[in-house]
């Protein structure tokens, strides 16, 4: 039988060629075992059971397929909460956080109706939820196994403040009532391009849903339909935050009409210095004729 040591050392040598083979067997560890993180520190010469070394080893082997580590563990963090997630479901990422950071600013933590279209595993809704208890939060997705793995992940977080509602887009909207009722709609939606998928990692292409990651031939599709169709549903003054791909700002500026609807528009950029999330507010005072 192997100590912890030496397994975390053969199971980082089978992972070298990842960007980060030592916190990737680390985890697979904690994944196959009993032990906790601060026992991996603490009992480095603690021996393991033969099933524990089986465990490990076959999801290493699942990993060198590039089968994406949260789909092996079944859980990613995000704003600092395990989310549960499953193949077949898009994996949150850490600039998606800055959807949450721009709406806390805006927040008038008072009560407020906050919807997330494309919901995926609730990560932006749950969050929301969580730091905003006095707000009605709507979630939405077209996919009944995100929905349902949404809805767990409020459950696990206590979060009851949150409607889950099953549609494409606006469709879920329509059904609730929701037109000129809402503070904020924020998405995460596809927004890669038809051309760009094949040049995606193949960790990306080859296991997380394409649906949820691309929008059609220009990759603007959707975020065009969102910017078009957002003020119905916004009160005079609402927001609409979107995220956005890498050198598509000056295109989704172009969809906004500054004439009768929206005020104001801004971009933010994550870490990497990337415009990420588009920013649109609607006139505080706009005649809802003007929507069409």
């Amino acid at each position: 039988m192997s100590t912890l040591q030496e397994l975390f050392s053969k199971g980082r040598s089978l992972l070298k060629d990842l960007p980060n083979p030592a916190l990737e067997a680390k985890v697979l560890l904690l994944k196959s075992t009993t032990i906790q993180e601060d026992q991996f520190y603490s009992f480095p010469k603690n021996k393991l059971s033969r099933a524990e070394e089986r465990r490990f080893y076959k999801l290493v082997s699942k990993r060198l397929t590039g089968l994406p580590l949260p789909y092996i563990t079944g859980v990613k963090e995000f704003w600092s909460i395990p989310f549960r997630i499953s193949p077949g479901v898009l994996i949150p990422r850490p600039e998606t956080e800055l959807i949450v950071e721009k709406l806390l600013e805006l927040s008038s933590r008072k009560k407020e109706t906050i919807v997330d279209i494309g919901t995926g595993c609730g990560n932006i809704a749950v969050s929301l939820a969580k730091e905003l208890p006095q707000a009605q939060v709507v979630a939405t997705d077209k996919a009944r196994k995100a929905l349902r793995l949404a809805k767990l992940n409020a459950s696990l977080q206590i979060v009851p403040n949150i409607i889950f509602a099953r549609g494409s887009l606006f469709s879920a909207l329509k059904k609730l009532r929701l037109e000129w009722k809402c503070d904020f709609i924020v998405s995460n939606p596809p927004y890669v391009s038809e051309e760009e998928w094949p040049k995606l990692n193949a960790e990306i292409r080859d296991h997380e849903p394409k649906s949820a990651l691309v929008a059609g031939k220009t990759g603007l599709e959707v975020i065009n339909k969102l910017v078009q169709r957002a003020p119905s549903y916004l009160k005079p003054g609402g927001y609409l935050l979107v995220e956005i791909g890498n050198g598509q700002r000056d295109k989704i500026l172009s969809f906004f009409d500054f004439s009768s609807v929206w005020e104001e528009v801004n971009f933010f950029k994550d870490l990497n210095g990337i415009s990420r999330v588009a920013l649109g507010k609607t006139q505080s005072v706009f005649l809802k004729a003007s929507l069409g």
